[in-house]
């Protein structure tokens, strides 16, 4: 063994040896428990950066554990291809999108396998080849033909520049985030999936999900947002239409003063072909973000309709206003406001000196005054006709008796959730399988033409997609009439392809079929790892594809992460690692320097995977330092391991003090294995490192065998989290096998079952020695050890004994005369 740690040439080697022995290469195995690892796929943007390291390092650490427990266990990578950056990055670069992502791959690939993580590279997929997309077109087909799949024209973001919808995260301040230019609020025709018509499902299934984080689980609700409540018609005076509202707050509503309707509604539409100044409003609202968070926070303005409706239960007259403040997206566009009890339209209230009404009082009758501030709890009902005094769930059934039985509202079951919206007018994305036909109208391709292949090589000379004026993509002829036809031209939402990808590693290779038999091997994923920004779209998104997937019976179960890890994000001085922030570290210059399994080991220890990475330069060459001292003691005690390694041997009787060493490094096992089940994997680091310490202060004469023992202990605990290192001196130290398939090791518990123990001993309460007695020693045997102890019978002397004060298990206090 080179008696200098070399990590460079030392994972060059096993990485080799890995590739050729293919030893992460997994088939199904009914035998053998499987465990499925996964970590979210990376977007191939040229280099991986220390967020990509820290999660694949964790989600590896996972898989390599599990392997040790001795499961069957795949972890495969993919890339998530498609999207919106590799058109920006071709623009600049003047190359064709296609170009640049699989540059891009190759050259993240490289970087991957430098990291050593267990890969099985067989299942490698790609979103944009068309073996891929062309199972997602036949799913969207199968959808379509359910009525899962549907068009429809919707409000979006619009950039006029850019000629694409964005999604509300990329409007900053009203104007497109790459352009720069005024977003618009526009209708057009969209596709969208129906997520709606699982969203019962999909929040009722996350009370099965004991493995994931209450706060991913708490932000899927809240995104679903289920309420019940009551359905109410609002007559609109002078007209046979009607308002419909829904709340959740039906006790409220004889303090409804006004109604508010989004800009929108079709009433305001009409108002404003008479009313300038609302049609000047309407306008102004076009480039207001299309979500609640914008709508809540805004400066709230608004305009009278002119139009009246009547309160279905006071039969009161109350005014219309058109408000910017009402979402056509949520509900019917339109909302009863009662400013005594609803603190956004107290504001709105105020400022334009609209009624206010109080309808509901506290419950202990203290002092309401809600001409100041809304009132906003549940209490009891007055100035409320027959339902005054009624408390909230009284008047709530009350209400909806009175409603249904007079045909002026009914029951209802609202969400926030909204159908999921997968059109992209971009060009890089996976085609929508439809075609467009003046005579037909929207025909589905036959399945026999699948895939719908997207062209690739095309350099873009602006953001515009150029399927728009691709003959050769966009015409086409109708499967039904036979007629001149064109393609569709939006192509699907990135999430489209990371909503079903984890499944296709199941059987990559199956090209007849989206699935074979394999995916009931693999399936579900036991372990998804990554961040916690992908809470709500990504993973929802994916449990909705699973559960439609499985209705079609390509799948089984229910759910396809079984348990979830969010690991934090990986900070510099403070902020988030980023190209923008000019603080990022790469990865490819730390392997150099380093090596891999120094960034590794820091990435795991610097803090638990939950929470946020503080990146540290000496982080880095503490780390370096600890695998330096590893490989020291290694060659340290090569021949004391070889040795034990290649003949037969019986363990030797232990003096106390080896006995004493051979339980601490069980005790340290113990806690480790504790820690690793429950994925505290920086406290696993920390317990190597006690380990070591225990290692490197034993003297090597007479201790061989705690050392073999320990070193074997040592090397498996950190397989897992520096594979490269362990994998070498395993071999060296002549273990049988390959570390990675060694067993995992386990407690000793004989070991740590005590038969003696230290207790202090005091002399007139200051500490004078100590002693060991047996664990069961009664208190005369005790207090004749600690008499006979040297040191303490030089402290007593000729002094007379008073007493003797024994403490179990911890300490003697001999109390003498003080002369």
């Amino acid at each position: 063994m080179n008696k200098i740690y070399q990590p460079q040439i030392i994972e060059e080697a096993t990485q080799k040896y890995w590739e050729e022995s293919k030893a992460f290469e997994v088939t199904e195995n009914p035998n053998k428990q499987k465990f499925y690892c996964l970590s979210m796929w990376p977007y191939p943007s040229g280099h991986i950066h220390m967020g990509h390291v820290r999660n694949y390092t964790i989600g590896d650490v996972i898989a390599r554990y599990q392997r040790m427990l001795g499961k069957n266990v795949m972890q495969p990578l993919g890339w998530d291809a498609f999207g919106l950056p590799a058109e920006n990055a071709a623009l600049k670069n003047n190359l064709a999108p296609s170009t640049w992502t699989y540059q891009n791959i190759e050259q993240m690939r490289i970087t991957i396998k430098q990291m050593g993580f267990a890969i099985d590279w067989s299942r490698e997929i790609t979103a944009c080849r068309p073996e891929y997309y062309k199972f997602e077109q036949q799913l969207f087909l199968k959808m379509y033909e359910k009525g899962l799949a549907y068009k429809k024209k919707s409000l979006v973001n619009w950039d006029p520049v850019d000629q694409t919808v964005l999604a509300n995260e990329q409007v900053v301040d009203g104007r497109g985030w790459r352009s720069g230019a005024l977003v618009e609020r526009k209708e057009i025709s969209q596709w969208f999936l129906k997520i709606t018509a699982y969203a019962d499902e999909l929040l009722n299934d996350l009370d099965k999900l004991p493995g994931w984080p209450e706060q991913v689980k708490t932000m899927q609700r809240n995104w679903i947002g289920r309420s019940e409540g009551l359905e109410l018609y609002f007559p609109i005076v002078g007209s046979n239409e009607k308002v419909t509202v829904f709340t959740t707050r039906p006790d409220t509503v004889f303090g409804a003063t006004f109604l508010s309707i989004a800009p929108e509604h079709p009433l305001a539409t009409v108002a404003a072909k008479t009313n300038a100044t609302i049609a000047k409003f309407l306008q102004k609202c076009h480039n207001i973000k299309v979500a609640e968070a914008e709508a809540a926070t805004i400066h709230k303005e608004g305009y009278d309709t002119g139009f009246v409706a009547l309160n279905p239960l006071s039969g009161e007259k109350i005014p219309i206003w058109v408000a910017n403040f009402v979402l056509m997206e949520y509900g019917s566009g339109a909302i009863m406001s009662v400013p005594a009890h609803d603190e956004r339209d107290f504001e709105f209230a105020e400022q334009y000196y609209l009624k206010n009404k109080q309808v509901i009082k506290p419950v202990d009758n203290s002092a309401c005054d809600t001409s100041k501030s809304a009132f906003t709890e549940k209490g009891v009902l007055i100035n409320s006709g027959e339902f005054s005094n009624l408390n909230f769930t009284q008047a709530y059934e009350a209400i909806a008796s009175h409603v249904i039985k007079n045909k002026c509202g009914a029951r209802k079951t609202n969400y926030r959730l909204r159908d999921w919206g997968v059109s992209r007018q971009r060009y890089w994305g996976g085609p929508i399988p439809m075609i467009n036909c003046e005579q037909c109208g929207l025909v589905s391709v036959p399945k026999k033409d699948l895939p719908v292949i997207l062209p690739e090589g095309i350099k873009l000379k602006d953001p515009r997609s150029p399927l728009h004026n691709l003959a050769s993509f966009i015409d086409t002829t109708c499967p039904k009439c036979m007629g001149k036809a064109k393609r569709e031209t939006d192509t699907f939402d990135t999430f489209v392809e990371s909503s079903w990808y984890y499944a296709r590693y199941c059987c990559p290779n199956q090209n007849n079929s989206m699935f074979d038999q394999r995916v009931d091997y693999w399936m579900p994923v036991d372990q998804y790892i990554g961040g916690v920004e992908h809470a709500v779209l990504h993973l929802l998104y994916a449990r909705f594809i699973y559960k439609v997937m499985r209705d079609e019976k390509l799948v089984r179960g229910n759910e396809p992460f079984t348990r979830l890890l969010t690991q934090g994000m990986v900070l510099k001085g403070g902020s988030k690692m980023s190209k923008s922030s000019n603080n990022t570290v790469s990865p490819e210059e730390l392997i150099a320097n380093y090596g891999a399994d120094t960034v590794r080991l820091f990435v795991i220890f610097a803090a638990p995977p939950e929470q946020s990475l503080e990146w540290s330069h000496s982080g880095i060459e503490g780390a370096h330092r600890f695998l330096k001292k590893l490989y020291a003691l290694a060659v340290a005690n090569e021949n004391i391991i070889i040795s034990y390694n290649n003949v037969a041997w019986e363990k030797p009787v232990l003096t106390e003090k080896q006995r004493q060493a051979y339980q601490h490094i069980h005790m340290i096992l113990q806690q480790a294995n504790f820690d690793i089940e429950r994925l505290h994997l920086n406290t696993i680091v920390s317990a190597t490192m006690k380990l070591l310490n225990l290692l490197q202060d034993l003297p090597p004469q007479q201790n061989e065998s705690i050392i073999y023992d320990g070193m074997s202990i040592l090397l498996r605990l950190l397989s897992p989290i520096t594979p490269h290192i362990t994998h070498y001196l395993w071999h060296e130290l002549s273990f049988k096998g390959d570390i990675a398939d060694a067993p995992w090791p386990q407690t000793d518990y004989n070991t740590l079952t005590q038969t003696e123990i230290d207790l202090i001993v005091q002399v007139n309460g200051k500490v004078r020695g100590k002693i060991t007695v047996a664990i069961d020693a009664d208190e005369e045997t005790i207090k004749i050890n600690a008499l006979a102890n040297e040191n303490i019978a030089r402290v007593i002397g000729q002094k007379a004994l008073k007493k003797v004060v024994i403490v179990p298990k911890k300490l003697i206090n001999i109390v003498t005369d003080l002369g």
